[in-house]
């Protein structure tokens, strides 16, 4: 079976992650590990003797055929974009990029040139995620009403971006993946308690034009670790824990129902109580999935799952909230986007 030869460019807290799972996948040949710290080189070398390591992401890229991502944010964009101009498939990490701008330049530099991105948006590649695409598509649910998720810890607090631009990502991608849809009003509200102009703690709304409403919770500040997800339908309710081991997934019979014929306000009413049914979910790692399809978009073999386009669709609801955290949590509409 013919390697695909990939560059990783970034071995920090995540791209390490990466680069572990490159070096192991039979489809994959690590052959260049590029960072800026020395630090970082070091331990590469010692732990992939094998593997040509630098500081210089050009020649990292010389050596390659496809190119990881996984740089801070601010390098996202032009990263991207070398590597498309090189013809290279790259898949590239979350955020996409910092501004619709600049995603849309990588976007359009994809069309244009017929180089596939990939978008990290790993929870899009969680067995979990998509076995509850596959309940709602399936409308096991019913009707939508409302999603809310939490991304809370006391964790790493960044200096080079706020907790909407680090968390926000993974929940804006579900939200619109399981709904097939982009909102068309958003509004966010949070606090700079650590670090002044960096907001630790997010509350965000998004509503779609189906009326159904998505809050997302996020911060690195906070005395528990949750990421949870809970989504509510007119027959059933479903709840998706990451932080759970094995039961990551159950689904609730509940709901309130209401009777074709009643003869007053309080017989119209009534609250239904099933059983709990938890699927079994493949215990696979998300990442090692994500990129495995980015090694077959790569080789020709499969179209993105989340294409550039993917990309844009998230950042520009961040976009929008950012404005609406700025201006204290105004509404932006995103219907003239």
């Amino acid at each position: 079976m013919s390697k695909i030869r990939v560059a990783a460019i970034g071995a920090g807290s995540w791209g390490r992650n990466h680069v572990r799972n490159l070096a192991t996948l039979p489809e994959a040949e690590l052959v260049a590990v590029c960072d800026l710290s020395e630090a970082r080189r070091e331990a590469v070398r010692r732990q992939y003797p094998g593997v040509h390591v630098t500081a210089d992401h050009s020649e990292a890229l010389d050596r390659a055929e496809a190119v990881v991502i996984a740089t801070p944010a601010t390098s996202h964009a032009q990263l991207a974009l070398e590597a498309i101009e090189r013809g290279m498939p790259v898949l590239v990490e979350k955020p996409f990029a910092l501004s619709v701008r600049d995603a849309e330049s990588v976007a359009a530099a994809s069309e244009a040139k017929g180089v596939p991105v990939v978008t990290g948006h790993l929870l899009l590649f969680h067995s979990a995620v998509e076995k509850l695409k596959q309940l709602i598509d399936d409308r096991e649910l019913g009707d939508l009403y409302y999603l809310y998720s939490q991304r809370v810890n006391l964790g790493q607090v960044r200096p080079d971006e706020n907790a909407l631009w680090s968390f926000g990502p993974h929940d804006v991608a579900v939200a619109l993946e399981l709904l097939g849809d982009t909102p068309v009003r958003v509004t966010a509200q949070g606090k700079s308690y650590l670090q002044p102009g960096i907001e630790d703690v997010v509350f965000m709304n998004m509503e779609f034009a189906s009326g159904v409403m998505a809050h997302v919770q996020m911060s690195w500040l906070d005395p528990h670790k949750e990421r949870r997800l809970t989504v509510v339908g007119s027959e059933k309710m479903v709840v998706f824990d990451d932080m759970q081991s094995r039961e990551k997934l159950k689904i609730y019979d509940k709901g309130v129902d209401r009777p074709p014929d009643y003869q007053s306000f309080g017989e119209s009413l009534s609250i239904r109580e099933g059983d709990i049914a938890i699927p079994r979910i493949p215990n696979a790692e998300p990442l090692a999935a994500e990129l495995r399809h980015f090694l077959a978009v790569a080789a020709g073999k499969e179209l993105s799952r989340t294409p550039a386009s993917n990309g844009v669709a998230v950042v520009r609801v961040l976009e929008a909230a950012s404005e609406s955290l700025a201006a204290g949590g105004v509404t932006v509409d995103l219907t003239s986007s």
